[in-house]
């Protein structure tokens, strides 16, 4: 393979391993922050032992998140320069906003609430969880800010002398039409991955507590919040779930106007129809450069696309060629002939595409079906006890988590062969200095760190997931009238 083709799979690598770590940061920073709050407005301690179980449980997660995290700065550097060149005047605007002011306040407040359970007043401690979660958030939209440009580059002039793009205007940078479709879906996603988790975890507590013949009083104590937390978390799945699927719709809609080739890739829609219809199955060449037999649902594409089921929907064949004659000049005028000649298709991966989209999909409704089913299964008091519970509830968390990485690969691989749509083959941004031996020899390394890396978090995570719920007997009240000796006493990990 070539060093392009190895530098994009080591950025496909170490992207999908962070982001198994980010929708669950995102929306487990939220929800550990109600479960405080309730605890506070209640003072009933067993939502007092809920958020500091899913409380640690967010803080191994967060640690590895922002571990993997930094390396993906690093390959900016290291096998994308000639990007990074070019777009670092406009996608370091956003990435600056949530480096300085973002991650600051996430990573500040965070220190904080860690360190200062029982030491300060407990509503000024429960607006430290917060104001992480916010800072959390904050840096979503930053980070899907600079993405969304990739996708649909907004606010920019060329400078020609320099060879580059510049920035001139950062609001339509921060309210492309792509983040502010994107933001809500993603947003939404996480806490419906989060909900998962928590459901998920709580679940497969009260399914153990079943198996035990003799039920000690602080078990039921347990089992009473378990499947409070149960309940809770599959009630967020949903509610976040529908609010995935229009914040969805509507993104499809903004897609269909800003990439149709995305569009017709993820249906593998090879020449325009209208009405169109929604692809259940299709098989196409080895290739994915024609379709040979498919099972359509009549009008649906149509209305996903442009809102009414007799739309036209272009497909890839005209697009490509319409493609061709639309960016070929600017291409031609940016690289030269001899680099535009190279872009010889603009096709991306149809069979990736395709098969992405309806993973994403076919995962995010199956978990929603699991939390109906938690709901039904728990109604009055009564618990999840058959054998199968058990698989259920360990892929519970797992199919919202697998959904999110294969949207975003959907969103990626339906972008190429461009970097920045319309302006930058992905080809061209390689670093020039880069080898083939040079990108092996990192995407060996890091796979083997991120192998190591993955055994810590699951080993972690499983330890004090079995543990369960904390004892909170002793649990000193955070109040303003401490003693000085507490006061003065050195900071130590609440947990």
């Amino acid at each position: 393979m070539t060093e392009v083709t190895l530098a994009r799979w080591q950025f496909a690598i170490t992207t999908v391993y962070h982001f198994f770590f980010v929708p669950i940061t995102i929306g487990m920073s939220v929800l550990v922050a109600t479960l405080q709050t309730i605890w506070l407005r209640t003072g009933n301690d067993r939502y007092l032992q809920l958020t500091k179980f899913y409380g640690k449980l967010f803080l191994i997660n967060f640690a590895l998140g922002v571990a993997t995290g930094i390396v993906q700065e690093f390959q900016f550097g290291m096998n994308w320069s000639d990007y990074s060149r070019f777009v670092g005047d406009v996608f370091g605007a956003p990435l600056a906003l949530e480096g300085l002011l973002a991650f600051f306040l996430e990573s500040t407040f965070l220190g904080l609430w860690i360190f200062g359970w029982g030491r300060i007043p407990r509503p000024l401690h429960l607006a430290a969880i917060w104001l992480a979660a916010i800072g959390t958030w904050l840096s979503s939209i930053f980070i899907l800010a600079a993405n969304s440009w990739m996708q649909n580059p907004v606010g920019f002039v060329i400078n020609e002398a320099k060879g580059r793009a510049e920035l001139v205007d950062i609001g339509a940078v921060l309210t492309n039409p792509v983040v502010l479709v994107t933001v809500p879906h993603q947003l939404l996603a996480c806490l419906m991955t989060s909900g998962a988790l928590i459901a998920a975890i709580s679940g497969w507590h009260l399914w153990r507590s079943t198996r035990t013949p003799v039920e000690p009083v602080d078990q039921l104590t347990d089992r009473d919040a378990h499947r409070w937390a149960l309940r809770f978390g599959a009630v967020v799945m949903l509610v976040a779930g529908a609010g995935v699927m229009v914040s969805g719709d509507v993104q499809g809609k903004v897609m269909t106007d800003v990439q149709p080739m995305k569009m017709a890739a993820a249906e593998a829609l090879y020449e325009t129809a209208q009405p169109a219809g929604f692809s259940i199955f299709t098989i196409g060449t080895l290739d994915g450069s024609a379709e040979v037999f498919s099972i359509r649902i009549p009008y649906v594409l149509s209305f996903l696309a442009e809102g009414t089921p007799d739309a036209e929907v272009e497909g890839i064949n005209p697009l490509n060629a319409e493609y061709a004659e639309r960016f070929a000049p600017e291409l031609e005028r940016l690289y030269g002939p001899e680099v535009a000649a190279q872009l010889t298709s603009f096709n991306p991966n149809v069979p990736v595409t395709y098969w992405s989209f309806r993973l994403m999909m076919g995962l995010g409704f199956a978990a929603m079906g699991t939390g109906l089913l938690l709901l039904w299964v728990t109604r009055r008091g009564r618990l999840p006890r058959h054998r199968l519970w058990f698989p259920l509830l360990v892929a519970l968390p797992l199919a919202p988590l697998f959904a999110n990485s294969f949207g975003w690969i959907f969103k990626e691989m339906g972008r190429q062969p461009w970097l920045v749509f319309g302006l930058m083959p992905t080809f061209t941004g390689v670093s020039p200095g880069t080898t083939t031996g040079e990108v092996i020899t990192s995407l060996v390394a890091f796979t083997i760190v991120y192998g190591v890396l993955a055994v810590v978090e699951v080993g972690l995570l499983l330890t004090y997931i079995r543990r369960g719920l904390p004892d909170v007997s002793a649990e000193a009240a955070p109040d303003s009238d401490a003693s000085d000796d507490d006061v003065d006493a050195p900071l130590t990990f609440a947990y």
